[in-house]
């Protein structure tokens, strides 16, 4: 699924026009972003966690030339899937459903 089809999907269940599915899509990952440069994590439960992992500094070596290149420390995005998702993800005989779009049909009690 690209971004674009994402936000395709939330155009279609929430009814919006594409351009206001577009602004919340983009919302989202925005604030993603400034929350884990800023040095936050991101916990969304029942989905998982994005938190940022610091790498050291290395000497590595340039494949072309076999020269040695020094690679600096850096911060890496990394995301860590809650236990709810891999399960979803794994059983094979029980699909996840798509949202309905419009307002929740009403629940009669069985007899």
């Amino acid at each position: 699924m690209t971004k674009a089809d994402l936000i395709e999907e939330v155009s279609r269940v929430v009814e919006m026009t594409r351009k206001e599915s577009e602004v919340i899509v983009e919302a989202i990952f925005d604030s993603i972003v400034r929350s884990l440069r800023s040095g936050d994590k991101i916990e969304i439960r029942g989905f998982g966690s994005f938190r940022t992992r610091q790498r050291q500094p290395r000497i590595g070596r340039n494949p072309k030339t076999g020269a040695r290149v020094e690679v600096p420390a850096k911060k890496i995005p990394y995301f860590k899937p809650s236990k709810e998702l891999k399960d979803v993800v794994n059983s094979s005989n029980t699909p996840v459903p798509a949202p309905a779009p419009g307002p929740a049909p009403e629940q009669v009690p069985n007899p």
